[in-house]
């Protein structure tokens, strides 16, 4: 099957280095707008945490309405997601799976179409895709599949994986339109069997936050991992590589951002850092909704994930408040990421080389002004939310034939 580019005009490139199947030029100026009546769009969502996925659900319902497209989302797994957003003008239906298998919720969901006269239903999981495929067709309304991550390696537990993998391969073929957050996400579905033009990259963006200037090399050092801390995100690395550090006489702090994905998880996780010895050197925040507030604490940002990723949006940012990221080499890391230009890249799952590179910044090995800066620059040209709904909005008026 052709991997060749598809033929979408997006307002915004949606280019992330240099991959051709995300290639697509931007006309010299585009304005966005806001029409007298916006088309209604609802999104399916789980709705269980706010972690990346969720922050950019929350904001393409505050950046859209500027492209001629108003968002109402419906939670199938109503958690934290309600209470954490911002855009809180948006419309929110719970509308609660019992299970996996809870065909109602489909039927549901078709309803609430025709009563609010959406005009698309976009999903966002393999569980939401599930019902608003159901919905779709009983509302008659087209089908938009935003795939965050593979499917087929989102977690450690491998029957989830196929699970998520299977309902998302047979729903989703149904979808008129699947957008990829980064170029190997794209790379993956169309490996799955996914026609290459129907599925469209566009990169996850994020507003532009306000930069604490780092012209110099900081005496003393945080680093910083924000996370849904589950075992793919590979804090275990993390800490081994800090013991390292520390052992080295570097006296290295490390903010720990956000919550565990389950309490046994993190009872593992607490252990390993008593094993460690170095529990001093930790501050532990627990669920935080003001992400810039805690970049601005830090000196740089860890990511040590072992797979997974689609594109994180804790990697944009950190850019965008020009905190330099040090990250392994897997998947979507990269596309955003240019190893020693805005950041460094490290093999997952290694430890030693994870230390090396703590060292080597810490030591000014690396030039951290200059990392600070090109990543602040990176997330300005490629990676904003401005971009990101943009360029949703023109899939959007494709499906639409507008």
């Amino acid at each position: 099957m052709s991997d060749a580019s598809p033929v979408v005009s997006l307002p915004f490139p949606g280019v992330i280095g240099d991959e051709a199947d995300c290639r697509i030029p931007a006309p010299p100026s585009v304005k966005l707008f806001a029409p007298t009546r916006l088309v209604r769009v609802l999104h399916v969502i789980n709705g269980e945490h706010f972690s990346g996925a969720e922050r950019v659900q929350d904001l393409l319902a505050g950046y859209l309405p500027e492209c001629g497209y108003e968002v109402a989302f419906a939670c199938v797994k109503p958690g934290r997601f309600p209470e954490a957003r911002k855009f809180r003008n948006a419309a929110l239906y719970p509308v609660p799976m019992r299970s996996r298998l809870d065909f109602s919720c489909g039927r549901k969901l078709a309803s609430l179409i025709r009563d609010e006269q959406f005009s698309i239903i976009h999903a966002h999981t393999p569980r939401s895709l599930m019902v608003a495929d159901q919905a779709a067709r009983l509302a008659k309304v087209p089908l938009v599949y935003h795939v965050h991550s593979p499917a087929g390696r989102d977690s450690t537990r491998w029957f989830r994986n196929m699970a998520n993998a299977w309902l998302e391969r047979h729903a989703a073929h149904r979808a008129s339109r699947l957008i990829a957050v980064s170029p190997s996400v794209r790379r993956y579905m169309i490996e799955q069997g996914f026609l290459a033009s129907h599925v469209i990259c566009v990169p996850n963006g994020v507003p532009t936050i306000e930069v604490r200037p780092r012209n110099s090399t900081p005496k003393t050092w945080t680093l910083g991992m924000s996370a849904l801390f589950r075992p793919r995100k590979g804090i275990e690395v993390l800490l081994e590589a800090l013991k390292l550090v520390r052992q080295g006489g570097n006296d290295v702090r490390l903010r720990a951002i956000g919550p565990f994905e389950t309490p046994a998880y993190e009872a593992e996780v607490r252990a390993l850092v008593a094993r460690l010895g170095i529990g001093e050197a930790i501050t532990w925040t627990g669920f935080v909704t003001n992400i810039a507030s805690e970049l601005a604490q830090i000196d740089a940002l860890v990511l040590p994930s072992l797979f997974g990723e689609g594109l994180p949006m804790v990697v944009l940012e950190a850019m965008a408040a020009g905190v330099p990221v040090l990250a392994s080499d897997v998947e979507g890391v990269p596309e955003a990421i240019v190893d020693r230009e805005d950041g460094l890249l490290v093999q997952p799952g290694d430890a030693a080389s994870l230390a090396a590179a703590i060292d080597e910044l810490t030591s000014g090995l690396v030039d951290y002004p200059t990392l600070s800066r090109n990543a602040h620059a990176r997330h300005a040209d490629r990676f904003s939310a401005e971009a990101m709904a943009s360029n949703v909005a023109a899939v959007y008026d494709q499906v639409l034939g507008r």
